[in-house]
């Protein structure tokens, strides 16, 4: 946004919080006012106020006065496509190591929420490539992201069609990052490879098991990668009020996973897997081994004693039911 500190001017975006915790966002504007079942006021006795004041209505009820965070614009802005949750957001600027400078591409744009994070992550001196196949989602997304910034951000470029196009048409060995929110990222690893530096990152922001698992065996059979890592996010907040203090009844679970991957130096192959999957185990043929879908292996003789625990169970129950018949 253009303001984060200092008093609060007239264009700028606000947060209005009753004693409920209710909210209420709202655009400053001089001459503007707000009105609700609680009383009204006029914009101009916010604008000039520190951040974190207190408006009261023309009836009495209190509102705490607040510039939302960049969470709260997400969860809050217009969208068109589903957004990345703030909470994958975040992990994804730690586990994909964004950092300051660093030449990212990130597909799709969705409805820009992702592209804010990024695009505070790298910095003015860092070039974000956000690709998007649909216009009116990439059109949403600058609106969004231009009103948070005041502005365009000067890192960003918005193209629009299809990301290995564009990926082939940048220079090879020129981007630090990859970023892939799509239905079938596999179709691009070829194009990320030409594009990504040695070392460089390739992430994919999947939603099901399905697409996380024909990802990383299409990763794993370039060989141009070290082992992808797999993981989520599950965000559970707290209901505190003095000594009731205990985890909210809901919250938010399984929004997608993330699966992280890096590049190998032109010519080096990743070293050979300790254990080979077994022939078949990916193509749906033959046998399904329990050991590659994680399962550890049962030994016989746990199976024994489980077996000789349960016939004893059984003879001790048969014997009281005996004894009650008698």
């Amino acid at each position: 946004m253009a303001g984060r500190r200092g008093p609060i001017r007239a264009g700028e975006r606000v947060q209005l919080t009753d004693y409920k915790g209710k909210v209420h966002t709202i655009v400053l504007h001089e001459d503007g006012h707000f009105h609700s079942h609680r009383g009204s006021f006029a914009h101009a006795e916010i604008i000039g106020c520190e951040d974190g004041s207190v408006i009261t209505t023309s009836i009495g009820y209190d509102y705490l006065v607040l510039r939302p965070l960049l969470t709260d614009y997400v969860l809050g802005m217009p969208r068109g496509a589903a957004v990345i949750y703030p909470k994958d957001a975040a992990l994804i600027i730690g586990q994909a190591d964004i950092f300051p400078g660093a030449t990212v591409v990130e597909a799709g744009v969705g409805s820009g929420a992702l592209s804010m994070s990024l695009l505070r992550a790298i910095g003015e001196g860092g070039r974000l490539i956000s690709v998007e196949r649909r216009a009116d989602f990439a059109e949403i997304a600058r609106l969004n992201v231009d009103q948070w910034f005041g502005r365009r951000h000067p890192a960003w470029d918005v193209r629009e069609g299809d990301l290995a196009d564009v990926l082939f048409e940048l220079e090879e060995r020129s981007v630090d990052r990859i970023v892939l929110d799509m239905l079938a990222p596999w179709e691009n690893i070829d194009a990320a490879s030409h594009a990504l530096i040695a070392g460089g990152l390739i992430l994919a922001y999947v939603a099901t098991t399905t697409q996380l698992s024909r990802f990383v065996e299409e990763l794993r059979d370039t060989e141009g990668y070290t082992e992808p890592r797999a993981f989520e996010t599950m965000l559970r907040t707290w209901h505190l009020e003095g000594l009731a203090v205990r985890p909210d009844h809901r919250m938010v679970g399984h929004t997608g996973f993330l699966v992280t991957a890096r590049k190998l130096a032109p010519g080096t192959l990743t070293p050979r897997r300790h254990r080979r999957p077994a022939k078949g185990a990916y193509a749906g043929e033959g046998v399904w081994d329990p050991a590659e879908l994680g399962e550890k292996p049962v030994a016989e003789r746990k199976i024994r004693r489980v077996t000789r625990d349960l016939k004893a169970r059984g003879e001790f129950l048969e014997s009281l039911r005996r004894a009650d018949e008698t």
